[in-house]
């Protein structure tokens, strides 16, 4: 129910009582609009037009580790900044999911805070467990899956995809379609992640997907770790974090990251002589999504509000799909005629429905994965 049908209920109630003869209703006071920092919802706030105000009078918003060429986050700032003349600065883009973290806990409530975050849906509980993150419940809130939101809304997830395997094919020949595949002598020095997996979400998935491709499960990631550690041991794990720069020039010629990611490495690098081949493990099938949320003590807090509303939006959502990034809303979108049938066309096939750890599951899977990281590759040649 909006605010103005609330009200105009309310008074219809009061106008009731009143023909009864009762006077209840002559002190009921009119609903309150929240400051920014507080609002719970546009609609908390005097509605969306109430919102947009106040985040131009704002007129700044601060993200960080946004990389333009990552779920198309460059063409979403791009759109968002040329909508509502929101001036958009971004920080550390190269950053990890424990790095957008560390910045919420250790600015506080400085002006050079973070007014949102983006990370792996894993460490956005972190966030939410350590009281970082404010409730916000966007537009579309109800149409999100249960399973991909915070009940409370201090999170939710936005956009997501499958675990892949990225070759440069002239480089690399054949080049590897499965996690099995790795430990072949022919990939010597080559196998990259993204990050290194206790602080980055991409890198976190990596591991996990390599478990379930050796016998692991959701609630065992421990194969997973001793499928890097043996990489390691015959010389095929390569410790560069791999990103588009070390993709284009070879520094990590086979990557392990989502496959929005090495699809777009795909086309952004094809005009480059680079021949990027995207394989999807079927031993190792993964899918994780990442989420969204505002940090409590966001600087700009109505812009922070209405930059989830923007990625939320049909707008955004179809902008992630334009990248490859499998949008939340997918399913919703498909139902109500908003969704951009052309690109989701473009989407890789994959077999059977992805299935998600619990929120127990995924504690222990980052735990373990904290504890015993940096010994799994310790034995890597060269390794100080």
């Amino acid at each position: 129910m909006t605010t103005a049908r609330a009200r105009g209920a309310a008074v219809l109630g009061c106008l009731a009582l009143v023909a009864l003869g009762l006077n209840a209703c002559e002190n009921t006071p009119p609903a309150e609009v929240a400051k920014p920092s507080v609002a719970t919802s546009a609609e908390n706030m005097g509605g969306m037009p109430a919102l947009v105000t106040a985040a131009k009078r704002e007129g700044s918003l601060r993200t960080i580790a946004l990389p333009r060429d990552w779920a198309n986050y460059g063409a979403l700032i791009d759109g968002f900044e040329k909508k509502y003349g929101i001036k958009v600065t971004d920080e550390n883009p190269l950053g990890h999911s424990e790095d957008e973290i560390d910045a919420l806990r250790k600015r506080g409530n400085r002006p050079t805070a973070p007014d949102v975050i983006d990370v792996g849906d894993t460490f956005a509980r972190k966030a939410a467990a350590q009281n970082l993150l404010a409730p916000y419940r966007v537009a579309a809130f109800g149409s999100i899956p249960a399973n991909q939101k915070d009940s409370t809304a201090r999170w939710y997830n936005n956009y997501g995809g499958y675990v892949s395997i990225g070759c440069d094919a002239d480089r690399v020949k054949p080049c590897p379609a499965t996690f099995a595949d790795l430990l072949k002598p022919a990939y010597k020095g080559m196998v990259a992640l993204e990050g290194d997996p206790p602080r980055s979400a991409t890198a976190f998935a990596g591991v996990y997907a390599a478990a379930l491709a050796n016998n692991g499960s959701f609630g065992n990631v421990q194969p997973g770790l001793d499928f890097f550690a043996e990489l390691a041991k015959i010389g095929n794990f390569n410790p560069l974090h791999s990103d588009s720069a070390a993709v284009e020039d070879g520094r990590t010629p086979v990557s392990i990251n989502w496959d929005y990611i090495n699809l777009h490495y795909a086309d952004q690098l094809s005009g480059k002589g680079v021949h990027w081949q995207v394989a999807i493990p079927f031993d190792g099938s993964f899918a994780q999504y990442f989420a969204l949320a505002v940090n409590k003590n966001a600087p700009h807090p109505a812009a922070a509000r209405l930059w989830q509303e923007y990625l939320f939006s049909p707008e955004g959502q179809n902008l992630r799909l334009r990248a490859y990034a499998r949008p939340v809303l997918m399913d919703a979108m498909r139902q109500d005629g908003t969704l951009d049938t052309a690109a989701a066309a473009r989407l890789p096939t994959v077999e059977g429905t992805p299935q998600f750890p619990t929120d127990a599951q995924l504690e222990k899977a980052r735990k373990t994965v904290g504890q015993g990281w940096a010994k799994a590759v310790s034995g890597r040649p060269g390794n100080r």
